[in-house]
């Protein structure tokens, strides 16, 4: 039993010996495990460019948040854009290099591969057009800062569609955008031929009044502009706006209405919101003075309960609020 035993752990050992030591094992020793060791490299070092960028977003949105700003920087926002086109550009670069030293290592005779690759280089370059162009586009997208993460724009793509949404990434080939209605679009940056930034260093919000043609305009203009010298007072208006609104004047003339225009300088991407602001505190002036928007002519408002009740809203509204002091 112990010789059987002897001779078959002798017989493996000689069959490992021979394993190693013929071409097989000599090929996995002096050239596979140098393939392995660079993919391992190179695995490892997308894993850590990755890393890397994902720290530096991590770290732009912590001091978003810490700070008291309403809206990002337009540093902020190309400091994200650039780290995701430096990932893109790393992988790249990383995988070009792997693929290189292992061809080495392989032994690939790089001057037999010119003739093919001349013509697949070829082909490539029918095919790629619009890859190429989407990495042009890109490049001169973040280079001229047209548009970064966090901004609301309006997208035209070549098939005169547009996208609009809020900048969810920017690479070299595409746009991601998220929808008003949580949708995710992906354009490629190639198509866009015109983009339109509506949060870029600043934005203005625009909110049309219109009233009865019945109603004195003077007096409507009187109520209204000093409405606008109060709303840097209004503790949400205050935080939005640039500087104080300002009435335009009449914008439009129709058969029984006239349409008023009042414009303010805000916060970039907060043009929405402050414009809500706005109409609520022109429908409560308005409602406190006794002068009724078009609407309200049609179905009979002014002079009603309506104008009771905003009128004491107001008033409770402004005994829980006091003025904020600019």
């Amino acid at each position: 039993m112990t010789t059987k035993t002897t001779y078959l752990a002798i017989s493996t050992a000689q069959r490992w010996h021979d394993f190693w030591h013929g071409e097989i094992g000599d090929w996995i020793i002096t050239r596979g495990l140098r393939v392995i060791m660079l993919a391992i490299v190179a695995i490892l070092a997308v894993r850590f460019v990755t890393w890397v960028t994902d720290q530096i977003s991590q770290q732009i949105d912590e001091r978003f948040v810490e700070s008291d700003a309403l809206v990002r920087s337009e540093a902020t926002k190309h400091r994200q854009a650039v780290a995701s086109v430096i990932q893109w550009v790393s992988i790249v670069l990383i995988a070009i290099w792997g693929i290189v030293q292992i061809a080495e290592v392989l032994s690939f005779s790089v001057k037999g591969l010119v003739a093919p690759a001349t013509v697949v280089g070829a082909a490539l370059g029918f095919g790629a057009q619009q890859v190429v162009r989407d990495i042009l586009s890109g490049f001169f997208i973040i280079v001229e800062k047209q548009y970064g993460f966090g901004d609301l724009v309006t997208l035209t793509i070549v098939s005169t569609a547009e996208a609009s949404g809020t900048v969810e990434n920017v690479t070299l080939r595409v746009t991601r955008l998220r929808s008003p209605n949580g949708e995710v679009l992906t354009i490629p940056n190639g198509q866009i031929i015109k983009a339109v930034n509506q949060s870029k260093d600043w934005a203005r919000a625009v909110v049309d009044i219109p009233v009865s043609t019945s109603v004195d305009l003077n007096r409507v203009g009187e109520v209204l502009r000093e409405e606008c010298g109060h709303a840097l007072d209004n503790p949400i208006l205050g935080e939005l706006l640039l500087d104080a609104p300002t009435l335009m004047g009449v914008e439009s003339i129709q058969i029984d209405t006239v349409t008023l225009r009042m414009v303010a300088r805000t916060l970039p991407g907060k043009q929405f919101e402050a414009g809500r602001q706005l109409r609520v505190l022109v429908v409560r002036a308005l409602a406190r003075s006794g002068i009724g928007t078009a609407a309200d002519a049609k179905v009979g408002v002014v002079g009603g309960p309506g104008v009771e009740a905003a009128t004491a809203e107001q008033e409770e509204y402004e005994k829980t609020h006091e003025p904020v002091q600019r």
